[in-house]
């Protein structure tokens, strides 16, 4: 297939910026995907702008310059020492711009890559600057990206807010299928109904996988190097609430996973019990070179996603918890707290959105019938999200 045309929110911003917003101080919430269809990068865009004044620039989780390879690596705002700009961290003492990171702007302007899954933290980042925002009686505005993962599929529970965290802050399921620019008109019309809120949106796109859009994919942050990466993330990233490693520490995170007490050759085995569908795993062994397991040889699976219409990563992450689970049950073990700032709830409850994948896992609850749990759920949060889809 020829890729599409896709052109993102930052490549008409000198088109689409909104009239009521010209001449406005902008405050810049960018990463390193933050490029253009030339590779230009956000800042560059907006200091040519004829339209507003850059005033101050604002980084997510792994940095403005996506250097911290990890979780909970924190990392402090400074002085740029091009722009000579302020660089606000919103993942260190703060996570919510405070009200003197935006004293000097207007917009308040977002322009970080999703990648389709409710535990990825950007979401998150954006609301956070919503409720700053509203509180402060500034616009935010959002260049829209495409969901790499199509962008038609849900899947996984819908998070009850009794386990809201920064990996899920309102309810969503795991693979929400919706873009960034989508996720902000829910959250202002459910949340923040007084915020001043507007989204430049894309142009060319028809909830498509990313590698038909013919836009660059550039890492939005360190363990997600492409696409495949994204797609397999809304299931394997569960892991994180185990003592499995998710293949941190290796070229393929998240498609890679293990532990030194698994035999590659018996899980895999074992996983063809579950008939899960566009996938097949490959035993092998590796060494993580940092993370979980750092330096010890690992056994496990490499995810190979056959058909990736059909491929459903929240199923088969579930399907790869409980095969382990059964086959080595004095080894595998739940990983306890902190887990991204939140320090009494299991981390895979909060991963799950609910504490019901966890106990029906540890009762050894037929996968199917899980699945139809979080389908009705899914059902359910199909009629709201209809109302704040931008592309048919």
């Amino acid at each position: 297939m020829t890729p599409a045309k896709v052109q993102s929110g930052l490549d008409l911003l000198e088109r689409k910026w909104p009239r009521s917003l010209k001449d406005a101080r902008i405050g810049l919430l960018v990463h390193p995907a933050s490029v253009n269809k030339n590779f230009e990068h956000a800042v560059s865009v907006f200091l040519k702008s004829r339209h507003v004044r850059l005033s101050a620039l604002f980084g997510p989780q792994h940095g403005i310059f996506g250097q911290t390879q990890d979780n909970m690596i924190e990392w402090e705002g400074f002085r740029d020492t091009i722009t000579r700009l302020p660089v606000y961290s919103l993942y260190g003492r703060t996570r919510k711009p405070v009200p003197r990171m935006l004293k000097d702007i207007d917009v308040l302007v977002i322009d970080l890559q999703d990648i389709g899954s409710r535990y990825y933290t950007f979401i998150w980042t954006m609301e956070l600057c919503m409720k700053a925002c509203a509180s402060a009686g500034k616009a935010v505005l959002v260049l829209d990206r495409p969901n790499p993962i199509g962008g038609r599929t849900v899947e996984g529970p819908v998070l009850d807010e009794a386990f809201a965290s920064f990996v899920g802050g309102r309810p969503l399921p795991v693979r929400h299928g919706m873009t960034i620019g989508e996720i902000g008109y829910y959250l202002k019309a459910e949340f923040y109904p007084s915020l001043d809120f507007h989204v430049i949106p894309m142009k060319g796109w028809r909830r498509m996988w990313f590698d038909e859009t013919g836009l660059p994919w550039v890492m939005p942050s360190p363990n997600m190097p492409t696409p495949n990466t994204a797609l397999v993330y809304p299931g394997m990233c569960l892991l994180e609430g185990t003592n499995l490693s998710e293949g941190r520490g290796t070229t393929r995170p998240f498609e890679i996973f293990g532990a030194p007490f698994i035999e590659p050759e018996a899980l895999a085995w074992d996983l063809k019990e579950f008939r899960l569908p566009g996938v097949a795993m490959r035993p092998m062994h590796f060494e993580p070179a940092f993370q979980k397991h750092a330096g010890r040889l690992c056994g496990g699976c490499q995810i190979h996603v056959t058909d990736r219409d059909k491929f459903r990563p929240f199923k088969t992450a579930v399907a790869v918890i409980k095969s382990v689970r059964r086959l080595w049950p004095g080894h595998f073990a739940w990983k306890l707290p902190p887990y991204e700032y939140e320090t009494e709830k299991m981390p895979v409850d909060i991963l799950a959105g609910t504490d019901r994948l966890r106990l029906d896992i540890e009762k050894d609850k037929d996968i199917h019938r899980m699945e139809e749990g979080w389908k009705q759920e899914c059902r359910e949060f199909l009629k709201i999200r209809k109302r704040f889809l931008i592309y048919e």
